[in-house]
């Protein structure tokens, strides 16, 4: 058991116990409660298509913020850099996203982002971008955080508590589908504001305003950068650009009760998300004044909990913590067996049936075994997040932007060419790179190498394209 274990099992008194007791309960339960086995795609996916601005609000807000270990690592070692780096580039293409896509990505009345890519370009591309989807949306780096989390709460062993946390997050989605997801993200969301309001409020009043601890704070924390490198920084903000392709906030467009709510939801989820940083940035700070080092910066909120929370309210704050995460992992993994069982495994007509309800159901269970795998071998929150939007924004972006556009659609061979070659070219340049390649070359972050790969096949590949008018007049001779 580590120190911060040790630490927080001592402290922990019966009326933290009883917190956490109620929140294994009550949430698992709730998800069942409204759980049928329901054979209509449209409710068990999207809940019937009658997301209200509050539910949309909610169950968005919850969902695209699970790394809250990540945050606690990145605001205690880079300081007010948390918030340039993992909140402002993700706002800036949310409100793209809200402006530009959600309100014509609910006038499709489509299911999933494999569906509108089979609209626009065909099954072999739809498969194609599916597995992409599939990938993206393993809930591995989440699986992994709430490991932790029960790790660090019960003192068990890594793989054992990964295990454990995955079964209580995916047992009710699996007969519930969308409505468990939603009704438990009512509670999360009140939970991840909750918590956070009240860890400030307590070291405000304990540790004193955190202007006067600004002087204790490291130069390089009180800079937007965190000191790091504008390129390392710039990369965050290509990787953001994957908001546009997130299947979770094309899966809410789809499920709101009309455009207009999916365009506001966006909107207003950005105000939440901000206020939500600016908690986690204090927090960041707070520990970054108060604790010279941690030999591990993932337990920077952790630690601030166990030291200066009373009981009742530790309790209180570690099931914030579980609420955080777990609303991830059951969104992502519901997203993520739907793409894989139905549209990888059946990609046929009977997706919107019972089969395909079937499949998708049976799916969560290898999508929950692939994220436990994946969790344990990399063990890494943050490089899991770098890898995956480096390969999946490049092989993505472009054929999925283009469906909403006849006019610059690639040919389906080109689209097909694009998410192959594009998202490979990411990844072989991020794993040559791994492998400790010395070439200045390999310097150069694999999500570039990917984004311009993908834009010269767009550029020849697209309707009007270079290669489609060689290809015109070579018919016509």
């Amino acid at each position: 058991m580590n120190p911060l274990a040790e630490s927080l099992v001592a402290r922990m008194h019966w009326v933290d116990w009883l917190v956490v007791a109620a929140y294994a309960i009550v949430v698992p339960a709730l998800g069942f409660k409204v759980a049928k086995r329901s054979t209509d795609a449209a409710d068990y996916l999207l809940a019937g298509r009658r997301l209200t601005l509050p539910a949309f609000v909610m169950t968005l807000v919850t969902t695209w913020y699970g790394g809250i270990l990540g945050v606690s690592e990145y605001s205690y070692t880079y300081g007010l850099a948390n918030w340039f780096v993992f909140g402002l580039p993700y706002y800036v293409a949310a409100l793209l996203f809200a402006v530009f896509l959600a309100s014509k990505a609910r006038k499709t009345n489509y299911y999933n982002l494999p569906d509108q890519l089979l609209s626009a370009y065909g099954p072999k591309v739809a498969r194609a971008g599916a597995f992409v989807v599939f990938v993206a949306s393993l809930p591995a780096a989440y699986v992994l955080m709430l490991g932790v989390l029960v790790g660090m709460l019960f003192g068990w062993p890594l793989p054992v508590s990964v295990v454990l946390g995955t079964l209580l997050s995916v047992a009710y989605v699996y007969r519930g589908g969308f409505r468990a997801v939603l009704k438990t993200d009512f509670i999360q969301f009140s939970l991840m504001f909750a918590g956070f309001i009240v860890l400030v409020i307590v070291l405000w009043l304990d540790a004193g305003p955190l202007w006067s601890l600004w002087d204790r704070l490291p130069a390089t924390h009180k800079q937007v950068t965190g000191g790091q490198a504008w390129g390392d920084i710039a990369v965050w903000y290509f990787i953001a650009l994957a908001t546009l392709i997130e299947p979770a906030f094309y899966q809410r467009c789809y499920a709101a009760q009309d455009h207009a709510t999916a365009r506001r939801g966006i909107l207003v989820s950005v105000c939440f998300w901000l206020v939500f940083d600016l908690l986690t940035t204090t927090c960041g700070l707070y520990a970054a004044a108060l604790y010279t080092h941690l030999d591990d910066p993932v337990s920077a909120f952790p630690r601030l909990a166990v030291d200066f929370l009373p009981a009742g309210l530790l309790g209180f704050f570690w099931i914030t913590l579980f609420a955080v995460v777990m609303s991830t992992v059951e969104s992502y993994m519901f997203v993520s067996a739907v793409t894989g069982g139905r549209d990888l495994w059946l990609n046929d007509s009977r997706r919107n049936t019972d089969v395909g309800l079937t499949y998708s159901r049976r799916a969560l269970w290898v999508v929950a075994l692939l994220a436990v795998v994946l969790a344990l071998y990399f063990q890494s929150v943050v490089g899991l997040w770098y890898i995956v939007g480096s390969v999946s924004t490049p092989a993505l972006l472009l054929p999925v932007l283009t469906t909403f556009s006849s006019r610059h659609r690639f040919k389906p061979s080109a689209a097909l060419l694009n998410i192959v070659l594009a998202g490979g070219a990411a990844l072989t340049w991020e794993l040559v790179r791994g492998a400790g390649h010395t070439s200045s070359w390999f310097a150069v972050p694999g999500i570039y190498v990917g984004l311009g790969t993908s834009l010269l096949i767009w550029l020849l590949g697209r309707e009007g394209g270079t290669l489609h008018r060689i290809a015109e007049r070579e018919v016509g001779t």
